[in-house]
């Protein structure tokens, strides 16, 4: 096992002190999300800059159904990672290979199937949306060019999923630099001569490149796996498996995002300023909220290498560890926010555009505040989901998209403003309402199931405990 960690960069989580881990594990991957931010960020800054506020709100009025969309695929693949993960943690090599193997099946059938459904359906998406007539032909051309490439998200984001879940951290972050400095040098080339079109071609090719080099260093370093031809026929059995964490993460990233198109319904009807002001607050948000998506990554593989081990031991206090960072970051967010918001407002807009720059600070300072509660978000749930548990992250789910169509519905339409500056956060609170609980309730149902997993000496590695792992917290 030491020999296969070293020799290609995975990391064991099921030893040694758990901050120590989830920060050694986790700061690659917030490097990574950053720089995949940086270049989502660069899009709408040149779009703005260069094409205008009208071409920044048609980009920006498709951030919803784009969150939904390819937040499915990226949920899918997240949940192909957990069997992987356990597997890992468990030793169990035969079953591990097999879950790669299959997990890439899943990802070609998956890809080609939302591909082709989603691309007839897209004009029809964004006029449910209400998407201002002004604005309708270039947010059609920017969307339709971006679910064109859910072929390249399935690609990167299931080799970048796989070397997670071994425990290697890095590798993904330095293709995911590579592709977000492509991106930016595509946009500064294609971004004037092609309008939002160039915008969305920059950020497909970058990122099939990326998903590219992954595959082929995942195909080059991970010889020591020894694929055999038997390891890559489709198994139903591990296929299933991986669908049932698939596509409930997938659904759970869809049936949130249900709550944001519903919202951006809303803001779509306040006008083009309203809704270019939510597009460059939500780029600065998602940039800002980057820790928060590297620990809830973390605590994904974390958990579930743990489970697979039989570290139960080891569960609360890595997610209280968690935590703990989550606060500390949450508190110098809010600082840095109120302080400079106005100024990262006009990354976006000229300086002139008074009215606009203070939208963009009040929506900034509405989501900020509440850092703690989405703090808890991602690490809970992510945390239940690396357990095997991904039923309550629909559930979770549920809650922000019930909270948010609240808001869409009624409290936008009658109250404005305000309500858009605090819609997450309303969602955030009501989705800790249950993965707090959901969280306990799972713990006391582990460690019923698994009372000999409760002393790290006790642990059996072997591929038969695994399956009676897997088996309980299927």
């Amino acid at each position: 096992m030491q020999k296969f960690t070293n020799s290609n960069g995975s990391k064991d989580l099921t030893e040694g002190k758990p901050m120590h881990l989830i920060l050694g594990f986790g700061l690659p991957l917030l490097l990574g999300l950053l720089f995949q931010q940086l270049y989502n960020m660069v899009d709408s800054i040149i779009v703005g800059k260069i094409l205008g506020v009208n071409s920044l709100a048609a980009v920006g009025s498709t951030g919803s159904i784009n969150f939904m969309i390819l937040g499915f695929c990226i949920g899918i693949c997240n949940g192909f990672a957990i069997p992987i993960a356990q597997t890992f943690g468990a030793k169990d090599y035969d079953n591990l290979k097999q879950y790669i193997t299959n997990s890439a099946w899943m990802s070609i059938a998956f890809s080609i199937i939302i591909t082709t459904i989603i691309g007839l359906l897209t004009r029809h998406i964004l006029t449910w949306m209400n998407t201002p007539s002004s604005i309708l032909e270039e947010a059609y051309i920017y969307i339709f060019i971006i679910f064109m490439g859910i072929p390249a998200t399935f690609l990167y984001n299931m080799g970048s999923g796989i070397l997670r879940s071994l425990g290697n951290s890095i590798i993904p972050v330095v293709f995911l630099v590579f592709s977000s400095l492509l991106n930016i040098a595509l946009d500064f080339i294609l971004i004037k001569p092609m309008g939002v079109a160039g915008a969305a071609i920059a950020t497909v090719t970058a990122q099939a490149v990326s998903g590219i080099i992954c595959l082929f260093y995942i195909i080059h370093k991970y010889k020591s796996l020894s694929f055999a031809k038997k390891d890559w026929k489709f198994n139903p059995k591990h296929a299933l498996r991986l669908c049932g964490m698939g596509v409930p993460m997938g659904l759970q990233y869809s049936i949130t995002a249900i709550g944001s198109v519903i919202l951006q319904s809303a803001v779509n009807a306040m006008g083009k300023t309203i809704v270019a002001a939510v597009a460059a607050g939500i780029k600065i948000s998602m940039f800002a909220c980057c820790p928060f998506d590297a620990m809830g990554s973390t605590m994904a593989t974390y958990g579930g290498q743990n489970i697979g081990a039989g570290r139960l031991d080891r569960i609360d206090q890595g997610l209280k560890d968690c935590v703990k960072l989550g606060i500390v970051y949450s508190i110098l967010a809010f600082i840095f926010i109120l302080l400079f918001g106005q100024k990262l407002a006009l990354l976006f807009v000229d300086a002139g555009e008074t009215k606009l720059i203070r939208y963009i600070y009040q929506f900034l300072l509405g989501n900020v505040i509440f850092y703690i509660p989405l703090a808890l978000v991602n690490i809970v749930r992510f945390m239940i989901q690396g357990l095997g548990y991904p039923t309550f992250a629909i559930l979770a789910g549920v809650c922000e998209m019930f909270a948010r169509g609240i808001v869409g519905f009624f409290l936008v339409p009658a109250f404005g403003y305000f309500f858009v500056t605090v819609a997450s956060p309303i969602a955030w609170i009501f989705a800790d309402a249950f993965l707090i609980p959901a969280y306990l309730h799972v713990m006391k149902k582990l460690r019923q199931a698994h009372p000999d997993f409760l002393q790290p000496e006790q642990i059996s590695y072997s591929p038969k405990n695994t399956l009676r792992i897997m088996k309980k917290i299927s």
